[in-house]
């Protein structure tokens, strides 16, 4: 594999400034940013070693999102955890749209495919309360 492609380069023939390359660890963050905005979606889910990493004090701002970088474009695989009683089609469109848009204005790319893969639901966390036995 060349060292081309880790980067995305983007050409822009109009000014002679020169050119500009993505790495596509700018585009994790940014998706992960994106879906995390999303109401409806409590986590995203990453791997084992980006959780022990987390838990040492480093923050992963690209946590539950793969990208790939292909002939065709830039695919992305989203990771994430639903809140019960969500529609998950609703969010899961919801989640798609907002890391399109902002992929598009950030960086002027288009994502080609935007994989939402939902590996879990959290369900609200109530408190029981302890029953007190009394004595009669």
């Amino acid at each position: 594999m060349s060292e081309q492609q880790h980067l995305l380069e983007m050409s822009n023939d109009e000014n002679g400034l020169g050119k500009v390359e993505i790495a596509p660890e700018v585009i994790e963050v940014i998706a992960s940013i994106a879906a995390s905005e999303v109401e409806g979606v409590t986590q995203m889910r990453g791997s084992f070693a980006a959780g022990v990493v987390e838990r040492l004090g480093k923050k992963n701002h690209g946590k539950g999102v793969k990208v790939e970088l292909a002939e065709e474009g830039i695919k992305v695989d989203v990771y994430c955890v639903m809140k019960f009683g969500v529609s998950i089609p609703v969010v899961a469109q919801k989640i798609q749209d907002n890391i399109r848009q902002a992929l598009l204005n950030m960086t002027a790319l288009d994502a080609t495919e935007v994989n939402i893969h939902v590996v879990g639901v959290q369900f609200e966390n109530q408190k029981v309360e302890p029953e007190v036995e009394q004595e009669v």
